[in-house]
């Protein structure tokens, strides 16, 4: 069990309450309200109230039912994709808009990262104020654990930051709850700027990350969004920070910030970081974390990913509403010795997990009452259409989504032996950085310094992870002639599939409103950055739009 989920119950239910006294003036007899002159008594009320911006979090850090920044940030690459297939997923042309880079300024899923994501930030600010302003004696509290709270608060207020300007580049700060109440926005680099501060001074103060630290944010979380700050910092400030890129990466490489079960270090086996018991992977740095069993959490992402009838193909109880798919092409990046090529995608025709058999579509769409094949190109094959486009789907176009493992609620067969149900079944959690993402970060940090050529220091980092995805007998490792700068790219793609960094990578790489993918054309260069919503800037008159956008 998870030690983050045992407190969820006491924060979902007391923890909104905290935001009242800002956005509301409370008369004197309070019967059903909780204001926070009256929370912040003992030790359970200040953690439900540090712990409520992590059950937020669901809604913004996750392929989730809700548009956070994970879907501008992985659908607008040329990686995935949310076609229209048949009768489903038009949703008004949106996701094609974020394919195409036609979005427009009042489109909802920009609109929305915003909100989630300020919503997120501002559910950081009111307990960092609470906790401030008030003596440990009357919060059955040390001093070290009162900083250690702050810290950690800061630490994930900055994450929320971060995400924020590189979605939308120059946005408000604001570190108090309603103050000011129409803030304007600051260049992006005096964002990257406060950011960073808000890091280096709250990192020594948080906890270190251990078992314990499930799901929250530590000093490992801490230094990977250095790496991140630090490896993104000439497009964000337009002053490379290489060194410092490296140094940070250092300090989880070699465990310095701690790790789950004692020193941070790769998973010997790849698919560990994805499976239903991946709260005890070593290499875990900062994720949301889910416990079904306490029936508080569970997984957000499988209505994004999953077919309408997915259940039966793993063996659980969740389907989804077949959205994203991997785009035509990706799939064959991947060698056929490549072990995350089947073990993270979904291609063919499909079995039932409990007995082998064809696993049959059903809901009325084009394939129901026939076996579900999930196939590498976005056509009408069905009435033997070419036309491969953003429009032409049916239920069941694209390679899908694997790497994440939900684990079986049912006993199975997988290649003719038994399979018994999975005691961790939906507890799955999803991770926002892990170790293998550092190597690769502080790899492409000195590659750049360089020249661009790949020294023995980038071989040795790179075909540490790459080798898992192989069986010995398989594995060529890179070598410098072999591991360009494409190449490079290429492998980020192959490996961080789904993780939500793709955008990031393109536009490093200046391939992002550059290059050509399936049905995608090069794109103006000020899709860089998206627009600051319409909807927001009519709410507020101080906040300025991106060059580019109306």
């Amino acid at each position: 069990m998870k030690t983050y989920s045992k407190i969820i119950l006491t924060c979902l239910v007391a923890a909104p309450m905290l935001l009242m006294n800002s956005c509301t003036k409370l008369d004197e007899n309070v019967y059903d309200q909780l204001i926070s002159d009256n929370f912040y008594n003992n030790k359970n009320e200040v953690l439900s109230a540090v712990l409520r911006p992590y059950t937020h979090a669901n809604a913004w850090a996750t392929p989730s039912g809700q548009d956070g920044w994970w879907r501008p940030s992985e659908l607008s690459g040329d990686q995935l994709a949310w076609p229209t297939k048949g009768k489903h997923g038009e949703d008004g042309g949106k996701w094609k808009r974020l394919h195409y880079h036609t979005w427009l300024s009042d489109d909802g899923p920009l609109n929305n990262a915003w909100s989630l994501m300020f919503w997120g930030m501002g559910l950081c600010n009111d307990p960092i104020e609470n906790l401030e302003k008030r003596d440990i004696s009357k919060m059955g509290i040390t001093q070290v654990e009162k900083d250690a709270y702050i810290a950690e608060l800061k630490l994930l207020r900055a994450f929320h930051y971060l995400k924020l300007m590189d979605l939308f580049g120059n946005i408000p700060i604001v570190t108090k709850v309603g103050t000011p109440a129409k803030p304007a926005t600051v260049a992006r680099k005096e964002v990257f700027n406060f950011i960073e501060k808000e890091i280096k001074d709250n990192i020594a103060k948080a906890p270190l990350h251990s078992k314990a630290m499930t799901g929250r944010m530590s000093q490992a979380g801490g230094y990977a969004m250095l790496v991140e700050l630090y490896l993104n910092a000439e497009v964000w400030t337009g002053t490379a920070r290489w060194d410092d890129c490296i140094a940070a990466a250092d300090k989880l490489i070699s465990g310095a910030a701690g790790g789950q079960n004692g020193a941070m270090a790769l998973d010997p086996n790849i698919f560990d970081q994805f499976k239903s018991t991946n709260d005890l992977s070593k290499e875990t740095i900062f994720s949301i974390a889910y416990e079904y069993k306490l029936a508080v959490f569970e997984p957000s992402w499988t209505g994004e990913f999953y077919h309408f009838q997915q259940g039966p193909i793993y063996g659980g109880t969740r389907n989804g509403n077949d959205g994203v798919v991997v785009i035509p092409g990706v799939f064959t990046t991947y060698s056929d010795s490549d072990l995350r090529k089947r073990g993270w995608l979904l291609e063919g025709p499909m079995v039932r997990f409990d007995n082998g058999q064809p696993n049959l579509a059903s809901g009325g769409n084009e394939y129901s009452g026939s076996q579900v094949v999930f196939v590498d190109n976005i056509r009408k094959n069905k009435i033997g259409s070419t036309v491969s486009t953003m429009s032409e789907g049916e239920e069941n176009s694209g390679v899908r989504f694997n790497k994440y493992k939900l684990g079986n609620s049912v006993p199975g067969i997988i290649n003719g032996v038994p399979v018994p149900i999975d005691p961790n079944y939906n507890n799955t959690d999803w991770n926002i950085y892990r170790l293998t993402w550092i190597y690769f970060a502080k790899a492409e940090a000195l590659m750049r310094k360089n020249g661009g050529i790949a020294n023995a220091e980038v071989l040795t980092l790179i075909n540490a992870c790459k080798q898992r995805a192989f069986a010995p007998a398989d594995f060529v490792p890179y070598t410098t002639a072999t591991l360009t700068y494409d190449e490079f790219l290429a492998e980020r793609g192959r490996e961080f599939i789904f993780e939500g960094f793709r955008r990031d990578d393109l536009i490093r790489f200046g391939k992002f409103t550059t290059a050509s993918w399936w049905d995608h054309v090069p794109s103006a260069s000020f899709r860089n950055l998206f627009p600051i919503p319409q909807v927001q800037r009519t709410l507020n008159i101080n906040l300025a739009q991106n060059p580019g956008y109306n």
